[in-house]
């Protein structure tokens, strides 16, 4: 049997698809986001909350038609890369290659730079944006998917982890989640998109959540009793009352999206990460 060639892919062709993708996402919200926001509009209970959701609607259109950020926080980027294993980068280092693209485009696209280079003491501007925060999958075949998530700092800190027993079951889950909604309030700028992240251990739970932030708006999780989880979740959610930017209403989550892994017997780690109405991210395949 003959030797199969790996797929060269150029390090310049990588920033610049990241370059892209960097202006992209801050600037277009998804499609299927616009229709799940007008969907919910139609249905607002509230016409404080309907006014809200009309004027987010508005500022998207605006953002979309003059390539204007959609929102002023234009995050951290989270790069999450499914990288086939017959690919060869060639001509310079695949992380530099992120990190070039990001520091481009958050130039160009006259993008917020949030990133500080030590967290504590000096909490120095790195000025460009980067480094991104990079997540690696090795898949099979001879392309690279870059999906680029920009995490704002409002919804992020409204992150949460609980390391359950197995004891807590179904109920513990559930209230775990929307508490940490509900103790949220206005702070991630709702109506949100709650992503949840079942099993694993204390690292992975978290990253389950922040992936299930990047699935389509409204889409649900293979899993029948996932999926209906899913559902009550939603459902429970938006009868917290908190509705658009907390100001009241039937609207304080757009979709919540659950995904989950195997665990210990021991243990059930539960994480929730929360995004605003913008949830940008975009994707591209090289």
């Amino acid at each position: 049997m003959g030797c199969t060639k790996p797929r060269v892919i150029p390090s310049g062709d990588i920033a610049d698809a990241m370059e892209e993708l960097c202006i992209s996402a801050c600037c277009n919200l998804p499609e299927e986001n616009l229709k799940t926001i007008e969907a919910f509009a139609a249905a607002e209970e509230s016409e404080v909350g309907r006014q809200v959701l009309e004027m987010i609607l508005e500022n998207h259109r605006l953002a979309a038609r003059e390539q204007r950020p959609a929102c002023q926080d234009t995050g951290l980027a989270v790069v999450f890369l499914e990288l086939g294993q017959d690919v060869r980068i060639e001509r310079g280092d695949l992380v530099a290659a992120i990190n070039e693209g990001v520091r481009r485009g958050y130039e160009k696209g006259y993008l917020r730079k949030s990133v500080v280079s030590e967290p504590l003491f000096e909490r120095k501007n790195t000025c460009d944006n980067t480094p991104a925060i990079i997540h690696t999958d090795i898949v099979p075949g001879s392309e690279l998917k870059i999906t680029l998530a920009p995490k704002g700092g409002g919804a992020e800190n409204m992150s949460g982890i609980a390391m359950m027993i197995p004891a807590a079951g179904v109920e513990g889950v559930r209230k775990f989640v929307i508490e940490q909604v509900r103790k949220a309030g206005p702070n991630p700028c709702p109506p949100v998109v709650v992503g949840v992240g079942i099993g694993g251990n204390f690292e992975t739970a978290p990253l389950l959540a922040k992936k299930a932030l990047v699935r389509p708006m409204g889409s649900r999780n293979p899993n029948p009793a996932y999926a209906a989880l899913e559902d009550e979740l939603l459902e429970a959610i938006n009868r917290l009352g908190i509705g658009p930017q907390g100001l009241g209403g039937s609207t304080t989550a757009l979709a919540v999206h659950v995904e989950y892994a195997p665990c210990h017997i021991a243990s059930l780690p539960v994480a929730v990460n929360l995004n605003c109405h913008v949830s940008p991210h975009r994707s591209i395949t090289l």
